[in-house]
Order: structure tokens, then C-alpha cells, then sequence
């Protein structure tokens, strides 16, 4: 086979260690090979890197374990002409043959030869936007276990709050909660503290806060509201953090924001995990097939099996997936497309196929910096008049009812 790259190497990356292989081509057909190992502390990944450059090594390729790869790529990268991080199932040797050296080894030479593809690996302004909001959504889900966590203990205390507030953290909830833990055991004075409309429902509070909390419960109570209340600041430090960080990319949050379903949380998920560059991407089917947001392809003997999607990030279906739950119930052209594909497939498929939809529409947003407009609800209707039309008079017809089509005359 042709080797592209003269002079490469491959990493086999560990937790504590990196084995290298140089491949430098000499002479046609012959390649010589230099195998070390490095440590990964910094002073030790700067040694590797001050190896590679002095060899003039152009190219370098390691494969995406764990987390293991990221301090290795933060030293080498802008140093050489590529830098590549590939999915571990691209470079799997062959069995029998498993050892850092020879893992190495098979890495350098699939690259020489250019047979590796390289994950896509965002620029460090993205990757520190990133970790700031699977940051934050791991802190929101955790406020919500623990909101979980109040509300059984409550009920295990016999405090039936849940069944008359909408929200057991709200104003009035905590103002409660938090007298309950100095010790308040009144059920009027409890409901007393009620503020706004749930001043209406007192008679209702006394009765769901007359229960029987123990010592203990009441610690554990306290100690699940100190725990809301570090959460509620933590994500607010993290909301100025990821403000300050989104500044640049702005104007492509309110570009993505003018499509239903996608709020200024959304769009920072989505260019976090995006990012704005679009030609990383040759079309928006790439970026669905990368995202793990389109059917997958699994066909034997001519048949169609399972359409399964393939895996992607989590972190960007999770955000497409709830901005398609938002715009489901909405009077648009993705609600409506949405309630047109539940009705024959379910509410599950209508769904990932409402976030596909989303993500291709933000890909065209972010590249071709336009807005967003909408189809109109009736969109489906209109392109399928005829078809609409056949289909409602053979459902009347069904129920035994005879029917006469006939025009309304056109509007002045």
C-alpha cells in the first residue's frame, strides 16, 4: 500500500504510561521503527513532544481512551500537521497479537498508510464551554435526586406537602421546611408560612402537614436542604461561568434560539457540543450520522434489519431530545410533524425523528448564518391535499355515512 506519511507515529495511551512507535520511511520500501515509553505527567508528555519534533514527525495518531487521551492531545496539539484521536473499534488489532508495543505499532502504520479517521475533536474555546455544561446538567440532575430524596423522606414522615404545593422547594415549601428542621411540629403554624395562592389552601396544609417526623428525619431533612441550596448556588456560579464563555458565540445562540423548542440553555448545549464550525461536517446527514441522530444502517441478504441509531453523544441527544419533547406541543411545523409520525410509529420514534429534524436545522443555521422560519402547522396538509382529502372521506364512509365533496368558492 502507498504510505502517505513518511514520518508518523502511533500512541498507545494509558493512565500512566504512553508507548510510541516512529515509523520514518528511509528508503522505498524500507521503514524504520523506534518504539519508548513515556509517563504522562506533564514534564514527561513534554519529552515525548521535543522526541517527536526533533524527528519530524508530521502526524500523530492515539486512540480515544477513557479520558486518558486528553492531557496527551492538550501538549501535541498545534504542533504537528494532524493530530488524531480515533474511536478504538477503528484500530482493533488482531487477537492473539495485544501488547502496548504492538498496539502502538499497528496505530503508526494504519496512519502511514492513511487509513485512520480522526474523531472530531472541537477547539479548546468549545471543549472549556463544554465541560462547563455537562458540568452544570450533572449538577441540575443531581438537585433533582435530591428533590426526589426530600420528597420520600416526607412521606415517610407522613407530610403529605407534594399533594398540595406544586413545588416542595418553592418560597412557601422551603419557609416550611426549614421549620420544620428548627424543630416547628404545628401544623397551622406550618401552614401559615404559606405564601401567594397557597395562602388558599390552608385547611389543605394543615391536614398534609400533620405527620409524625422523627429526630432523625429531621436531620436528614437538613441536611438535604443545605445540599439544594450549595446546588442552587453552584449552578448559578456556573450560569455567569458559562455567560462569560458563550460571549463570543452569541450571536449564534439567538440564531439558534429563533427555532422552536431551542432556549438560550439548549443553544449552549448544542455549540458546546457542535460547535460553530459547520465544515468539520461535509453535509448535515454527517453531522446526524455522527450525533447518533438518524437510523442506523444494518442490512444482511438483502434484508432490512433492525434501524437502530448508532451511539453519539449523549450530551447532545439529550438536549436535542428535550428541545423536540418542547416543540411537541407546540402548533408548528415540528409539532405537527411530530404528531404525524406518533400516530403511525409512537410517540418514542416521533420524538428522535423531531430532534434529527432540529439538529439538521440547527447544522444550516450555524453554517450559513441565517434564522430560522417557520413552515406553518398545516404545512403537511397543504403538501398533501389530495391524500388528506382521500383518506378523511373513506374513514366517513367507513362509519357508513355517504359523502359529497364540493369547493368552498375562493375568498375575495
Amino acid at each position: 500500500m502507498e504510505i502517505l506519511y513518511p514520518i508518523c507515529c502511533g500512541l498507545d495511551v494509558h493512565k500512566d504510561t504512553v508507548t510510541a512507535c516512529l515509523r520514518r520511511l528511509e528508503a522505498p520500501g524500507h521503514v524504520r521503527k523506534e518504539l519508548r515509553t513515556f509517563g504522562t505527567t506533564t514534564g514527561a508528555l513534554l519529552t515525548l513532544l521535543d522526541w517527536l519534533v526533533a524527528a519530524g514527525c508530521t502526524h500523530v495518531a492515539m486512540e480515544s481512551t477513557g479520558v486518558y487521551w486528553k492531557p496527551v492531545f492538550n501538549i501535541l496539539e498545534g504542533s504537528f500537521a494532524q493530530v488524531l484521536v480515533v474511536n478504538a473499534r477503528d484500530v482493533k488489532a488482531l487477537p492473539g497479537r495485544k501488547t502496548d508495543m504492538l498496539d502502538a505499532e499497528w496505530i503508526a502504520q494504519l496512519l502511514q498508510h492513511g487509513l485512520l479517521r480522526g474523531s472530531f475533536i472541537p477547539p479548546a474555546p468549545i471543549r472549556a464551554l463544554r465541560e462547563a455544561t455537562r458540568y452544570r446538567k450533572q449538577l441540575i440532575r443531581t438537585r433533582a435526586d435530591e428533590a426526589n430524596r426530600i420528597q420520600k423522606l416526607l412521606e415517610a414522615a407522613n407530610l403529605k406537602l407534594g399533594s398540595v404545593a406544586t413545588d416542595i422547594l418553592g418560597v412557601s415549601g422551603r419557609a416550611m421546611l426549614a421549620a420544620l428542621v428548627k424543630g416547628e411540629t404545628d401544623a397551622s403554624a406550618l401552614a401559615g408560612l404559606a405564601k401567594g395562592r397557597l395562602r388558599q389552601k390552608r385547611d389543605r396544609l394543615v391536614a398534609a402537614l400533620t405527620g409524625q417526623i422523627t429526630p432523625v428525619q429531621r436531620a436528614l431533612l437538613g441536611q438535604q436542604l443545605a445540599h439544594v441550596e450549595y446546588l442552587d448556588r453552584a449552578i448559578a456560579e456556573l450560569d455567569s461561568l458559562i455567560g462569560t464563555l458563550m460571549a463570543p458565540y452569541q450571536a449564534e445562540a439567538d440564531r439558534l434560539r429563533t427555532t422552536t423548542g431551542i432556549e438560550q440553555r439548549t443553544a449552549e448545549a448544542l455549540i458546546a457540543e457542535l460547535g460553530v464550525d459547520m465544515g468539520v461536517f461535509p453535509s448535515d446527514r454527517h453531522c446526524a450520522s455522527w450525533a447518533g441522530m438518524c437510523p442506523g444502517n444494518n442490512e444482511s441478504a438483502g434484508k432490512r434489519k433492525s434501524g437502530k441509531t448508532r451511539k453519539g453523544s449523549k450530551w447532545l441527544r439529550a438536549a436535542l431530545v428535550e428541545a423536540a419533547w418542547a416543540t411537541s406541543r407546540t402548533q408548528t411545523y415540528l409539532g405537527a410533524q411530530y404528531h404525524r409520525i406518533a400516530r403511525r410509529r409512537g410517540k418514542k420514534k416521533a420524538i428522535v425523528a423531531v430532534a434529527h429534524s432540529i439538529l439538521v436545522i440547527a447544522y444550516h443555521l450555524l453554517k450559513e448564518g441565517t434564522t430560522y422560519r417557520d413552515l406553518g402547522h398545516d404545512y403537511f396538509d397543504k403538501r398533501e391535499t389530495a391524500r388528506l382529502q382521500q383518506r378523511l372521506i373513506a374513514r366517513l364512509e367507513s362509519l357508513g355515512l355517504r359523502v359529497t365533496v364540493e369547493p368552498l368558492p375562493q375568498a375575495a
